[in-house]
């Protein structure tokens, strides 16, 4: 399943054009009981694309998924991440693949949201013209779904940091999330595959640039490239490279003290970009 979005460009869909041309047992999926269930929504990719012809926006159509769904009012408020893995494309092109996208006669003409029971990434990669764009030493795994509750942590392992994961994950469980490093898991045969699957799944990441650990400074690019959202903490400045001094970074003390306040300063950065 997909979400196509045609025509919402500043991320508001109207409520009375949310699921036009969209089966009714669709519909009873994403609205079990008459509510929505965002999760279910959040866990398909999306196509957001302008209407045919409108001369007000570019004539280009990107792959993603969505996030942040909630209602407000008679209005679905979200954000839209693009894919880095694929390039964007024209709306033209999209119209081409309507048949195999499942898209109706006159449906790229009119504002609306539909959901699609159809693989969008499968009809994409096969189309000619399309190349997707992966990278070599590992796989995305595309078609697991974002979970919006779910803070992963990069950071250097080592008993000396056990204290310092204790404090990110009280305070991240302090605000109703879960909290998770990659050696809190065991999914695949290689450990950088558990990385790159927490990273994907996950809605933002806290990374501990402590000891410029070369491991971390990877896992936090990829985060980056990927659109996450990034919390930097470090016990030093000295440890953030140049390229990342720009970014800002919560430095903390490793004592129960510094650790207090670092619970402190992750929650309300955490509640801040969740807002």
């Amino acid at each position: 399943m997909y979400n196509l979005l045609v025509g919402f460009y500043d991320n508001t869909a109207t409520g009375s054009r949310v699921f036009e041309h969209t089966d009714q047992a669709l519909v009873d999926y994403v609205r079990p009981a008459g509510t929505l269930d965002v999760n279910r929504v959040l866990s398909f990719p999306a196509l957001v694309m302008p209407e045919i012809g409108d001369s007000n926006a570019p004539p280009v159509a990107r792959v993603g998924r969505i996030t942040n769904l909630q209602l407000i009012g008679t209005d679905y408020r979200f954000t839209f991440v693009q894919n880095p893995g694929l390039p964007a494309l024209s709306t033209g092109r999209v119209a081409s693949l309507a048949t195999e996208l499942g898209i109706g006669q006159w449906e790229l003409n009119r504002t609306h949201w539909a959901i699609k029971d159809l693989d969008l990434y499968e009809v994409l990669l096969a189309a000619e013209g399309i190349r997707h764009l992966a990278p070599q030493v590992f796989s995305f795994p595309v078609e697991a779904p974002v979970e919006p509750d779910l803070v992963a942590v990069m950071m250097p392992f080592g008993a000396e940091f056990n204290p310092v994961y204790a404090a990110i994950k009280e305070s991240v469980e302090g605000l109703g999330l879960r909290c998770h490093r990659a050696d809190d898991i065991w999914e695949n045969h290689h450990i950088m595959d558990d990385v790159i699957s927490l990273i994907w799944r996950c809605r933002l990441v806290v990374s501990d640039l402590t000891s410029k650990n070369a491991n971390v400074f990877y896992e936090t690019g990829v985060a980056h490239s990927l659109g996450r959202d990034v919390i930097q903490i470090a016990q030093s400045m000295d440890d953030v490279p140049f390229d990342l001094r720009s970014i800002r970074t919560l430095t903390y003390l490793r004592n129960g003290e510094g650790l207090a306040d670092l619970k402190q300063s992750l929650a309300a950065r955490i509640q801040t970009l969740l807002a």
